[in-house]
């Protein structure tokens, strides 16, 4: 999303937007997104006013307020309730299974009683004690000849789920297609250099778990394992319900919940419509799991529209709004207040909603040009007349957030000041991304242990950011810290998410790292990635600074290193043709002689105790 928006503010500066001709919007409904629904309604609404010849198709499966939509594209609507393949549902309560009332029905009809259609009493006692969602019996009357996907609340629950089906899966599934998922743990070995236990103990029964845990190679791989029919069973978020064509047979919700929250309709939709495959069957079916006390709180989820799609420009304190009005002044598509709410009238979803949002539209670009004004991003004359400040500039062609920019140049301030290069962690701290220190919560006796490893030029690095011993100390002692070492916790926890690019970095493996964190091997990766995109941002940022040319040149490089995760006096090397490519070969040569150690996994399995 950032991407496609950073592309047509390319295209719009170089005066070249007329020359996109197509632009396919494929689940609609992210709009209502908090997050990314801004930043599309910003790419769009930009689009649509700086270029009349460019084709807008967009698409969704679940929308209700499809007029919003439609007025805020001036947009002609194509609608289909057409599904090729027939969708049963039930809902499943104690030991009974019900069919899920049809739209015509009354909204009470799923307080009463109907039809039972399966209902399970001679069962394992050990298993209903583990297994009291009886789901064991739900996946084996459809694997392995069909698929089933079932979607878990946590990352946790997906493996932790799939632990206790193999646990008490027929041994006989071991033999089904046993050759190819061998090839699959091996190629799973191959990528990241380990196989993780869950997978070594569940592949060979044709279930695995799928969840942001994993690598993008492992997604992969699993994904097109699943689609080939090598795994019949995937145990996964709901995530993989938006974006990943993987349906399946039969499609079980485990919880009315996404987390601790309850799931709303539209993922409820996007979960379900994976049941059923074009093509090869005839119907699909779900079952949706609930308690008694969940019994009042998801009837709306049968029955009733879906959730509406609104606008997000204002939420998280305007930030998407602030940040499209930058936008606007610095591609000098606006150039005065009044200029900037006519495109507001004219080209956003907010004001097509303002009425039912009860948002004044001229109020809210005046609000908006105050703080971008304090925050020194924009310039206005007497006359009205808007222009972005070198900071602005800044701001928006590095796609910074527009609160973040104003600490990200103090930052580079410090830095240009007292910047050590004898070691590239303080370039790595610089281009760590901060939204992902959000994403972790220091582990603090670990983040001390790493810190008094470093060698001494890093611990100076270290220091210059605040993360000094006697504070680590203290806070992984769980000792109380002084009011002035409280505030500079925000760069503390970046400098402990710089420490884990910094290992990579070092050359260990994303599972080396990520064990020594104790965070998922998927977090370590798109860490990697969004470092390397926010690096990319920071040299554009860094080049509207003309102070900060130095900064620039050095950034340049580690959006390299970042890319190769090779040292510095390597990626002249990296960037021959073919060289890549044949170090990539050496490795995978390499890591196939170690991956024949697992050839002996299934035997292994089928020795294994059911108990074990």
């Amino acid at each position: 999303m950032d991407k496609a928006n950073a592309l047509v503010n390319s295209l719009i500066g170089e005066n070249r937007i007329s020359t996109l001709g197509l632009a396919v919007v494929d689940e609609l409904h992210m709009l209502g997104e908090v997050g990314r629904g801004a930043t599309l309604e910003m790419c769009l609404s930009k689009l649509m006013f700086a270029s009349s010849l460019t084709q807008i198709i967009a698409m969704s499966a679940t929308l209700s307020n499809i007029g919003d939509l439609k007025h805020f594209l001036k947009a002609d609507v194509y609608s289909n309730d057409f599904r090729p393949v027939e969708l049963k549902e039930y809902y499943k309560m104690g030991h009974d299974i019900y069919e899920v009332p049809k739209a015509s029905d009354p909204v009470d009809k799923i307080y009463k009683p109907m039809k039972t259609i399966r209902h399970n009493q001679d069962q394992n006692k050990d298993l209903l004690a583990q297994d009291p969602d009886q789901l064991l019996p739900l996946v084996l009357e459809v694997i392995p000849k069909h698929s089933c996907l079932i979607f878990c609340s946590t990352k946790k629950n997906c493996q932790n789920l799939a632990l206790l089906l193999v646990k008490f899966m027929p041994r006989y599934l071991i033999q089904v297609k046993a050759n190819e998922r061998h090839q699959l743990m091996k190629a799973l070995y191959n990528e990241v250099s380990a196989l993780c236990p869950v997978l070594k103990a569940t592949i060979p029964f044709g279930l695995a778990y799928h969840h942001s845990g994993l690598t993008m190679d492992e997604r992969k791989l699993i994904e097109d394992a699943y689609s080939q029919g090598v795994l019949c069973l995937l145990t996964c978020t709901s995530t993989l319900a938006a974006g990943v064509n993987l349906p399946a047979k039969r499609v079980i919700v485990r919880a009315p919940y996404v987390g601790n929250a309850l799931v709303s309709q539209s993922q409820y939709k996007q979960m379900i419509g994976r049941a059923g495959r074009a093509g090869i069957d005839t119907s699909g079916e779900s079952i949706l799991i609930i308690k008694e006390a969940d019994k009042p709180k998801i009837s709306h989820l049968f029955s009733g529209p879906v959730e509406k799609c609104l606008s997000r420009l204002l939420v998280e304190n305007r930030k998407g709004l602030q940040s499209l009005v930058l936008t606007l002044i610095g591609l000098k598509i606006c150039g005065t207040v009044s200029e900037l709410k006519e495109f507001m009238h004219q080209s956003t979803l907010l004001f097509v909603q303002s009425e039912c949002q009860s948002v004044d539209i001229d109020e809210q670009v005046e609000t908006c040009i105050q703080s971008l004004k304090q925050l020194g991003h924009v310039t206005v004359s007497n006359s009205f007349k808007t222009e972005v400040t070198q900071l602005g500039q800044a701001t928006f062609k590095g796609c910074i957030d527009v609160e973040s920019s104003p600490v990200i140049y103090q930052e580079l301030e410090r830095a240009h000041k007292s910047l050590a290069l004898d070691n590239e962690l303080h370039l790595l701290y610089l281009v760590t991304p901060l939204n992902m220190k959000d994403l972790i919560e220091p582990d603090w006796m670990t983040y001390f242990r790493q810190v008094i490893s470093l060698n001494d030029s890093e611990q100076e690095v270290a220091r210059l950011v605040g993360a000094t011993e006697s504070i680590l100390s203290r806070k992984a002692s769980g000792l109380r810290v002084k009011k002035n070492d409280r505030d500079s916790e925000t760069p503390l926890k970046r400098f402990y998410v710089t420490l884990i690019l910094h290992k990579l970095m070092k050359e260990h493996t994303i599972w080396e790292t990520a064990a020594v964190f104790n965070v998922t091997r998927g977090f370590v990766q798109n860490l990697l990635t969004s470092a390397s995109s926010f690096a990319s941002c920071m040299v554009h940022f860094t080049r509207e600074l003309n102070e900060f040319w130095g900064l620039n040149l050095l950034l340049e490089a580690m959006v390299k290193k970042l890319s190769f995760t090779a040292s510095l006096e390597l990626i002249p090397l990296m960037e021959v043709p073919g060289v890549k490519q044949m170090l990539l070969e050496e490795k995978a040569d390499a890591l196939r002689e170690e991956a024949e150690e697992l050839s002996s996994i299934p035997k292994e399995l089928q020795k294994m105790d059911p108990d074990g």
